[in-house]
């Protein structure tokens, strides 16, 4: 047995709903942390690392609104790799594209720069995703 199941289970639109509303959250967080990191005197490592973290956490959010009938494990690796190909493609230079990566909303959605710790934290990021999700999950079964 996988634990105790709720008297009375979520109804898929609201479950989405709340995933919309914690992408959201995240979204929020992570463009503070980019307009608002450096002018409070964070440092360099957490304004940048910590943006990659929660934008592979939207991701991870977004992939779970879009396809809620799968598994924790499923939307986890979808995320994983929409993050992979995300970063790979900073490898790929074509003028259109980078012609966006030099908007606001490129640099935002594909970055500009390859790096390797990038993955990393994508990595720390969907996890916390995937704890976020458990702990709404657990607060609907109460």
């Amino acid at each position: 047995m996988h634990g105790a199941q709720p008297d009375k289970p979520v109804a898929p639109l609201q479950t989405s709903l709340i995933r919309a509303g914690l992408a959201l959250a995240v979204i929020v967080c992570g463009l503070s942390l980019r307009w608002y990191g450096f002018p409070l005197g964070l440092p360099a490592f957490v304004v940048k690392y910590g943006g990659s973290l929660l934008w592979a956490t939207m991701v991870f959010l977004l992939v779970e609104v879009l396809l809620p009938q799968l598994s924790r494990s499923r939307l986890a690796a979808i995320a994983v790799a929409i993050a992979i190909g995300v970063e790979f493609s900073r490898l790929v230079h074509v003028p259109w594209l980078d012609a966006f990566r030099l908007t606001t909303a490129g640099a935002l959605l594909f970055g500009r720069i390859f790096s390797l710790w990038n993955l990393v934290a994508y990595g720390v990021g969907i996890a916390f995703g995937v704890w976020i999700d458990g702990l709404v999950g657990w607060a609907k079964a109460r």
